[in-house]
């Protein structure tokens, strides 16, 4: 009709949108950005520039310092240093990245069946996740590594095992809100099932929580290899990660006189756990919708 105005929602205005802008503006998340790119590159793509390979040795350059032909040196048997290290920031980051894909899959689900499997279920499922919550982690992280053994496999496993209960909690927290929504309440009243609710309602309503969950604890899970590594529990020689590689420190000899075989290694983690924790705390920032408040 003339005469008629119609509002639309400008598209810059929408909540990603948003979301996205507030993390463009947070300096620390793109300082963490810049020096996570440059890292990832370089790890999975060193096998197409770099002449030598993890496990290739050099008996001519044992135990020798950073070179023109070895750039960060060599270590006692031979083998090249940042090789190695590309290798052991290869599996460490694959490590991380499935045991933290698998413990998310496993904390949304058993929040979302507590949420919508009825009261029984709610029950049963909090005070099997309280229990897992009073266990301390070291403990049972050593627990289930001695029984696990050592390899990628095993060490995935273990690392995934140990970090869903959180996030079951925080899902059943979101969706416990979300059920007594209308269009939820209207879905359950029309017959929905539970699959459907989970992947229409569920999933999209967590996307947030999921995204700054698993960038935050993909950090945490690389310490835990690198922690399991460097006591022998976890990636075993002579497969490289970065935590079996700060093993070689605890030689007073390497400690001293070798310090680019395990110095490297510290400052990568180091430098990679840095990164990953700001990209995290922007994301977690920018999703929280009480930042359009300041």
């Amino acid at each position: 009709m003339a005469g008629t105005a119609t509002i639309t929602a400008p598209a810059g205005n929408s909540p990603l949108r948003r979301s996205l802008t507030r993390f463009y503006n947070n300096r620390a998340a793109i300082a963490g950005l810049v020096i996570l790119a440059p890292i990832l590159i370089t790890v999975l793509t060193y096998h197409l520039w770099w002449p030598y390979g993890p496990n290739s040795i050099d008996l001519r350059a044992m135990n020798s310092g950073p070179s023109g032909r070895h750039w960060f040196g060599t270590d006692g048997v031979g083998r090249d240093t940042l090789a190695r290290l590309m290798q052991g920031g290869r599996v460490s980051l694959m490590v991380a990245t499935v045991s933290v894909v698998i413990s998310s899959v496993i904390g949304f689900m058993l929040g979302a069946f507590a949420v919508f499997g009825g009261r029984f279920a709610d029950g049963l499922i909090m005070r099997f996740v309280d229990l897992c919550m009073t266990l301390p982690p070291v403990i049972l992280l050593l627990v289930l590594a001695s029984i696990a053994g050592t390899g990628i496999v095993p060490t995935i496993f273990v690392i995934s095992l140990l970090s869903w209960p959180v996030l079951a909690r925080m899902i059943r927290a979101r969706l416990l809100e979300l059920r007594e929504r209308d269009f939820v309440v209207a879905a359950r009243g029309m017959g929905a099932g539970f699959w459907h609710l989970l992947c229409r309602h569920a999933l999209p309503n967590s996307i947030d929580i999921l995204v700054v969950y698993a960038t935050l604890q993909i950090a945490n899970a690389i310490l835990l290899e690198a922690g399991l590594s460097f006591l022998g529990l976890g990636i075993a020689p002579p497969e490289a990660s970065w935590g079996n590689m700060l093993n070689a420190a605890r030689s007073t000899v390497v400690l001293e006189q070798h310090p680019s075989q395990w110095m490297f290694a510290g400052g990568a983690l180091v430098l990679t756990v840095l990164a990953i924790n700001f990209v995290g705390d922007g994301l977690r920032d920018a999703f929280d919708p009480r930042s359009d408040l300041n």
